[in-house]
């Protein structure tokens, strides 16, 4: 029997799809938190990588062991379509950068739900994060902005 651990939610939206762990934490901003031996692993979700597109820089304003809180600039992260702060989505102690990123920063894009996380903390979550099935709401509800922009653009053209 699969334990919840390995669990995932097949989400398929438009020309969207992913597939949500049921053990993770989101947050409204599109990243996911795993936690792991008391601390939590923090990477962006699939959708939030697609919004970037290929992560090309990265880099954190804050060193290990330093407090933070959740909505603060810890870093920023620079891809193809945008560039973007990095926000904390934890109240407690920054652990660091995934090091892994400095060899193979493409890993953000090709396995953002496991050797492609972010940063690591120890504390607690944002009280802005969810379960898996309340984040497929939130997706919902933001593919369904992005397609309704679309529609009416293409129908200004």
């Amino acid at each position: 029997m699969e334990s919840d651990e390995h669990k995932t939610i097949l989400y398929k939206r438009s020309n969207f799809a992913t597939r949500l762990p049921l053990s993770f934490l989101y947050s409204p901003s599109h990243a996911w938190l795993s936690r792991r031996d008391g601390v939590w692993r923090v990477g962006f979700t699939k959708f939030a990588t697609r919004m970037l597109g290929d992560v090309v820089d990265h880099g954190f304003g804050v060193e290990p062991g330093t407090p933070i809180t959740t909505g603060q600039i810890i870093g920023w992260v620079e891809g193809f379509k945008a560039i973007s702060d990095l926000y904390s989505t934890v109240d407690g102690t920054f652990r660091g950068g995934n090091p892994g990123l400095k060899t193979a920063l493409d890993s953000i894009d090709r396995d953002c739900q496991g050797a492609g996380w972010l940063y690591e903390a120890e504390g607690q979550p944002s009280s802005l994060c969810m379960d898996a099935p309340a984040y497929l709401e939130l997706l919902d509800k933001t593919i369904d902005k992005i397609l309704e922009k679309q529609k009416a653009s293409e129908a200004g053209a």
